[in-house]
């Protein structure tokens, strides 16, 4: 099911045409892409392939998958990012993104205090000129779902 103006739906609707930035894994009803609008190298986002708009609809079997895929996730960013930890949030309140979404970000052990945990949302919706590249987006992409997918085998 696709809802009109739902951006994840729209995205949702072109797998097969997508950049590898926004199919870094795609299986069991659920997408992991790199958010575009941020300037952190590895900031992801878990985004089902349906339309749900809160945790509470999910299948139990999603609500598995998506426990998985983080995890996996956050295992695979440790690795290419060299992240501390990661944060895992669901806010879903934007124009066009009340689609369910998770955002898997990696908090890096550098990271200055003033965008330590809730306060690391100021590295996202950032001006365009201060996005991570697509084509680092790509790269990181690959190497992530290198690490991603036989952890989920």
């Amino acid at each position: 099911m696709t809802v009109e103006g739902c951006f994840p739906c729209r995205w949702n609707a072109r797998l097969d045409v997508l950049p590898p930035r926004e199919r870094i894994v795609v299986r069991d009803g659920w997408r992991l892409v790199h958010a575009f609008n941020t300037s952190l190298p590895g900031w992801l986002v878990l985004v089902p392939l349906r339309h749900v708009e809160s945790f509470a609809e999910l299948t139990s079997a999603e609500a598995v998958a998506f426990a998985r895929l983080a995890r996996a996730a956050t295992a695979a960013l440790e690795e290419v990012v060299g992240c501390a930890k990661t944060y895992l949030m669901i806010l879903g309140e934007e124009k066009g993104f009340a689609h369910l979404h998770a955002h898997v970000v990696p908090r890096m052990p550098d990271l200055p205090d003033d965008t330590k945990g809730t306060f690391i949302v100021r590295l996202l919706g950032v001006p365009e000129a201060e996005w991570v590249p697509e084509g680092e987006r790509d790269a990181l992409a690959h190497e992530l779902r290198a690490r991603i997918e036989p952890a989920l085998a």
